[in-house]
């Protein structure tokens, strides 16, 4: 979805004239600067001030997703053009869109596909429609879909927060009204609702079973620590070591890597170490589904060579070769309960800052057998 609004989103819904307005909130007059007398529009501005038509109408609304600075700009153009803002034309922004928007880090990961899934299925019954937003973690990235949304007159905002989301950035969008529900990761302060893993108890889960299986060098590798899903899935790998009497600083540890092709990279690295790990953690399915093939290619066979863990238990864990041990994160779960937090805030009702933090299960399969192979217990 781009941010820049098409022209016709500008005109108006009414007949023009002193004063029309506009479903931005925002009222024009026939500007003498111009030297004419055509109706000043948002595109105008926008043109002019090299921006998106989407920051000048949530500048004029004094959206705090537009950086104060802007907000002053455009506000004081506007007002030298004789475009007036108009709160009685604001009001109309409250008309119901029947859409919801979902923004994400990854839509490649088969994990946010089951969430989709969930998601619209349960909105689906209530006519609402998906917009779905991969903002890559990047933050800028992700205010720039929200403030398309916002301008697509959401009903709702499903977020997997970026990394570097502030917690004033969430608690600004619910105090201008709009429902927001936090899927998947939290950040800290905010206060909205959140749905999400119980990140630490998986983390350790999965470590305690490596533990269990007789691995003393058990690595770590992936996860955004700047996340709450890598910060915490990373402690609770630290604190099955530590109940363990394993040192977690003499492991393995490498943070930040997210996809397929990272766990095929972060192979060498493991082979090469000091202390080679018998074991490995992936962060997600993904990062585990490279470690495997990569370790193949490098003549260790995964498993009896390497044992790999993963999270998510996304499909195709169970059909691998060999099949992989993973944290079932319940993505459909996830989905379904995230879609009644919001679905209930769009029907008007406060549900203030509830958290749900969701139980993992660990399904061990074939790919964490004990050291040098045998019966995975």
């Amino acid at each position: 979805m781009s941010d820049r609004s098409s022209p016709n989103r500008d005109r108006p819904d009414r007949p023009t004239g002193e004063g029309a307005t506009d479903l931005s909130g925002a009222a024009s007059v026939r500007g003498a600067s111009r030297g004419g007398h055509r109706r000043i529009t948002l595109g105008d501005m926008a043109a002019e001030l090299q921006v998106s038509t989407a920051t000048v109408s949530l500048a004029l609304r004094n959206s705090p997703l537009v950086a104060a600075e802007t907000r002053e700009r455009i506000k004081a153009h506007a007002r030298s053009v004789g475009y007036i803002y108009n709160r009685s034309a604001a009001a109309l922004r409250t008309a119901r869109s029947n859409m919801v928007g979902i923004a994400v880090h990854d839509i490649l990961n088969p994990y946010f596909a089951e969430i989709f899934r969930a998601l619209e299925d349960e909105l689906g019954r209530e006519q609402q429609v998906v917009l779905i937003c991969n903002h890559r973690d990047d933050v800028r990235r992700q205010r720039s879909f929200v403030d398309s949304l916002l301008q697509h007159r959401i009903d709702g905002l499903l977020l997997c927060a970026s990394v570097d989301t502030t917690a004033d950035e969430i608690n600004q969008l619910v105090e201008t009204g709009i429902p927001v529900t936090l899927i998947c990761r939290d950040v800290d302060g905010a206060r909205a609702p959140v749905v999400r893993g119980d990140d630490i108890a998986g983390g350790r889960m999965l470590t305690e079973h490596l533990i269990a299986q007789g691995h003393e060098r058990v690595a770590m590798v992936g996860g955004r620590r700047r996340s709450s899903a890598g910060r915490d899935r990373n402690l609770g790998w630290r604190q099955a070591l530590e109940a363990a009497g394993l040192d977690p600083a003499a492991q393995v540890d490498i943070p930040e890597l997210m996809t397929q092709a990272d766990g095929r990279e972060a192979v060498p690295a493991l082979l090469a170490a000091q202390s080679r790990p018998t074991a490995v953690f992936g962060f997600n399915d993904l990062i585990s589904f490279g470690l495997i093939d990569a370790l193949k290619r490098s003549g260790v066979e995964p498993g009896e060579g390497m044992a790999v863990g993963g999270y998510d238990d996304t499909d195709g864990a169970a059909g691998g070769s060999p099949s992989l041990t993973s944290v079932c994160n319940n993505p459909g779960r996830i989905g379904r309960e995230a879609a009644e937090l919001i679905l209930r805030q769009i029907g008007g009702e406060a549900v203030g800052d509830e958290r749900r933090m969701i139980a993992p299960a660990l399904n061990i399969r074939e790919s964490t057998p004990p050291p040098g192979g045998g019966k995975v217990g």
